[in-house]
């Protein structure tokens, strides 16, 4: 599991050079718990790593670009993902 969140860190900071190595990590977990928390709420069986990392490397695709400004309008996350 590991190896997978390396790599979506790396595509994350790939899509988004303003995020460092740490914040895309942050980013990354937040992003698995939150999918698979909200997945689990809903009542949907289990379908595994490689869904989640499926559907985190979409959101990645789709969205990694503004990460950056998303603490910006959500305060909820903002003390683990500040710069400061």
């Amino acid at each position: 599991m590991e190896r997978i969140i390396n790599e979506l860190v790396a595509k994350l900071q790939e899509k988004n050079p303003k995020i460092s190595e740490e914040k895309a990590r942050v980013w990354v977990e937040l992003l698995w718990s939150d999918f698979e928390a909200t997945y689990a709420k809903a009542g949907y069986d289990y379908q595994g790593a490689e869904m989640s990392e499926k559907i985190i490397s979409q959101w990645i695709d789709i969205y990694g670009s503004q990460l950056n400004e998303f603490v910006a309008r959500n305060p909820k996350y903002a003390h683990l993902l500040n710069e400061e």
